[in-house]
């Protein structure tokens, strides 16, 4: 089975490549559609150079597209994902959809178009607990967007250690937030995982917009051998 993964760049979509390596299956191509807009109820807002960063690490292909309507989301991706069929062969499609049915309904829909498989590798995976199988596994993000209560901005643009999880998992109790950020609570961003040849370096700065919503904007990106 060939396989084309929907691809942010952060956690969700990195932790799906690994589980089906994992599973034995063939991850041909990256497809990353990428929002000119602030706000996407369907995809996450990634910097293209990180991802390009993030494939060649993997040694993974990658298919990028430039979205400037929001009514025009799915469209893009129904073309990026024809030009994949026709170029790579693919046989399925899988996203890092963790429980968003609103994503997955969607994601299932052009799949079918184009008659491909549905993949979704992390569905259903326990919120509480998530974190902290990523971490253990080897996965290493930052927070690259925060728009909650209750998520304090000094976490931005850092490696979350272990410490920084069970934090999260305190703080997600205390002012209701979905401990994985499934509810768009934060973005995150890849830095290192198993797949990674090298590690992703990123320099930038935080701004904060409200005492709810702040970010780290990107100024300088780039890969380092790991030891």
């Amino acid at each position: 089975m060939n396989i084309a993964v929907l691809f942010t760049g952060g956690k969700d979509s990195v932790f799906a490549v690994h589980v089906l390596r994992e599973k034995g299956l063939s991850v041909k191509v990256l497809i990353s559609i990428v929002p000119s807009y602030e706000y996407s109820m369907l995809y996450h807002k990634p910097y293209p150079q990180v991802l390009m960063l993030q494939a060649y690490s993997m040694g993974i292909p990658l298919e990028t597209a430039t979205v400037v309507n929001p009514e025009r989301e799915l469209t893009v991706l129904d073309e990026v994902l024809s030009r994949c069929v026709r170029r790579y062969g693919v046989s399925a499609l899988a996203s890092g959809a963790v429980l968003s049915r609103f994503q997955r309904e969607r994601f299932e829909k052009i799949a079918l178009k184009h008659g491909l498989e549905a993949i979704h590798p992390n569905w259903g995976i326990d919120q509480k607990t998530y974190l902290r199988t990523l971490t253990r596994y080897g996965i290493r993000f930052i927070i690259q967007s925060i728009t909650t209560m209750g998520l304090p901005h000094s976490m931005l643009g850092r490696v979350l250690s272990m410490e920084d999880v069970e934090r999260i998992l305190v703080l997600s109790e205390k002012y209701g937030f979905n401990p994985s950020f499934e509810g768009g609570e934060a973005e995150t961003l890849v830095v290192d995982a198993p797949l990674f040849k090298y590690r992703l370096e990123c320099e930038g700065s935080v701004e904060e917009r409200s005492e709810y919503e702040a970010f780290f904007n990107i100024k300088k990106c780039w890969l380092t051998p790991k030891n």
